[in-house]
């Protein structure tokens, strides 16, 4: 029994280097997943993250077409509903922080699209809740890797 034991400490002496490179390659392997993993996340939020700033600011023109200018063309609120479903549909895409945000956003639209052309507190109140949105999304871009 000694010999056996004598015999493989003799082994794991031999093939140290072996077994210290095996344990390497397998925790650089590890990281390299990991990092690669974490990299396309980074990349499909901020993907997502300019796309919500394009459609935002989309909204916003739609707002001022509809709201100051009365061109129901350009102003048309189902196109807004579109835009509004587009940035929440994305910020599930980026995350926590941004579904809150556009549930919110869906929340002032659904409450005071109607108010566009008729009352300035309405229009305030949704021009406030596209820029809070446009922050919030500006913070995400900002905290990725």
């Amino acid at each position: 029994m000694a010999t056996e034991h004598g015999g493989i400490i003799e082994q794991l002496r031999r093939n140290a280097v072996a077994l210290v490179s095996l344990a390497v390659a397998l925790s650089s392997l590890g990281y390299n997943t990991w990092r690669n993993e974490q990299t396309e996340a980074n990349r499909n939020q901020r993907q997502a993250a300019f796309e919500v700033l394009l459609k935002l600011g989309e909204l916003q023109r739609l707002v001022f077409h509809s709201h100051y200018d009365r061109d129901a063309e350009q102003g048309n609120p189902r196109t807004g509903w579109a835009y509004i479903l587009t940035v929440r549909d994305l910020a599930q895409v980026i995350g926590t922080p941004m579904t809150g945000m556009a549930d919110e956003l869906l929340a002032t639209w659904s409450a005071h699209w109607q108010d566009l052309g008729n009352d300035e507190s309405g229009a305030e109140v949704i021009i406030s809740g596209i820029d809070r949105a446009r922050e919030s999304t500006l913070q995400v871009l900002r905290a990725l890797d």
